[in-house]
């Protein structure tokens, strides 16, 4: 993979942030804490740089179980476990070798790469869940798995969907916003995958129950 790349000062800024994170972080997670020391970048901008790096192989992106996609400042070859309930991704160092593709090369494949996968709780809510006694599945989970978290952007779109009497699509959410429709976009996909909106018909969203209750 070619790695000379231009290096611009928002791709190191965004480098700089990736590495200072002790997490995985999601693009929107990054884009709140690059905006402070940038303030005129966008959500857009930011991405568009994450998969440059990622492309150029200066960066890794996650792709974990179909959930949004993660960002790790170390391409070297690793595995990860994540929190299914918090979310958290961590490092993991695996001896295991990897597993036989005899019978995908069978079958004509070219296999190209291998990842593994584990999953689980992470120490702080499985300690939360052996402090509080289970009554059902969230009674398990920690304050904050089962209250989801926020950014500033998402809060907006989520206000917007709020004061609407019928679902309604990112071009009308971006002028109600006055956020970019493709901003408004990635921020609907985050929400839906923390279950604070829903897609009643196709390219329309409206806010759940969970949604309204997070923003009271």
């Amino acid at each position: 993979m070619n790695r000379t790349l231009r290096m611009t000062h928002q791709r190191e800024i965004i480098l700089a942030e990736l590495q200072r994170s002790k997490t995985h972080p999601t693009a929107d997670e990054l884009y709140e804490r690059i905006k402070k020391k940038l303030p005129r970048v966008s959500l857009a901008t930011v991405y568009r740089n994450l998969e440059i790096l990622s492309e150029a192989g200066l960066i890794k992106k996650l792709e974990i179980s179909g959930r949004q996609k993660r960002f790790d400042w170390d391409p070297g070859e690793h595995d990860h476990v994540y929190c299914v309930r918090c979310q958290r991704v961590d490092n993991i160092e695996t001896d295991a070798p990897a597993p036989s593709v005899a019978s995908a090369q069978e079958q004509g494949y070219r296999i190209t790469g291998c990842r593994i996968e584990f999953f689980g709780l992470c120490p702080k809510c499985l300690q939360q869940q052996k402090n509080k006694p289970s009554k059902g599945e969230r009674a398990m989970a920690c304050p904050s798995c089962t209250t989801p978290t926020l950014s500033e952007t998402q809060r907006q779109v989520l206000e917007a969907l709020a004061n609407t009497s019928e679902a309604c699509g990112s071009k009308e959410l971006a002028a109600a916003t006055g956020l970019e429709s493709k901003q408004v976009s990635c921020q609907l996909t985050a929400l839906k995958n923390k279950g604070l909106v829903d897609s009643p018909i196709r390219c329309k969203y409206a806010i759940t129950e969970q949604g309204k209750s997070i923003l009271s």
